[in-house]
């Protein structure tokens, strides 16, 4: 008869993303997980995989769980709202960044796999804002001048940017004036 778990994976999958998303993947090791996760070894490498493979199933959690945020850019009414909102949600402190733009950092460079989730996260990130800059200016709420795809790519570039300064002491001044200018340029 098969032993049941004793764990709850979904559970583990989550703490196992926090570790990762705090310590990068290529700076936890094994004995971190299990320490920290509190199951042995085998029980991770039979639920989960590799190390590797368990980075990346944290890493799509990490992607579902930020999905609601973009989410928001397709919700009806008023879309330049969403936007601006969202410049605001990335002045939040993030003290450990953003887990794809850690990923972008550490393993894109060399890891055909991790370049293309950062790459798909992006383009998911650009084309939601994209669509919703098209539908602001459609509403009158952009003025007419305004290229959504090309503020969507800039947004896209500042909010990876924002989330690299979050990582550093105090940088909530520079957030706070980026913020305001990006807001600006969509209002002006």
């Amino acid at each position: 008869m098969a032993r049941t778990k004793e764990f709850d994976p979904d559970d583990v999958l989550e703490r196992a993303m926090a570790l990762f998303w705090e310590q990068g993947c290529e700076n936890t090791s094994m004995a971190d997980l299990v320490e920290h996760l509190g199951i042995n070894r085998a029980s991770l490498y039979a639920t989960f995989g590799s190390k590797r493979d368990l980075y990346f199933k944290a890493l799509a959690r990490y992607r579902e769980a930020n999905g609601d945020m973009i989410h928001s850019l397709s919700q009806p009414g008023p879309a330049l709202p969403a936007v601006l909102a969202m410049i605001d949600q990335y002045t939040q402190p993030c003290p450990h960044g953003c887990m794809i733009v850690n990923t972008a950092v550490e393993l894109a460079p060399r890891d055909p796999e991790a370049a293309r989730v950062v790459e798909a996260s992006w383009t998911y990130l650009e084309a939601a804002l994209t669509s919703a800059l098209i539908r602001a200016k459609a509403q009158g709420e952009l003025p007419a001048r305004k290229d959504p795809a090309t503020l969507a790519r800039l947004l896209l570039v500042l909010f990876q940017g924002m989330r690299v300064l979050s990582r550093t002491p105090s940088p909530e001044t520079r957030l706070q004036d980026a913020a305001k200018e990006a807001k600006n340029l969509l209002n002006n």
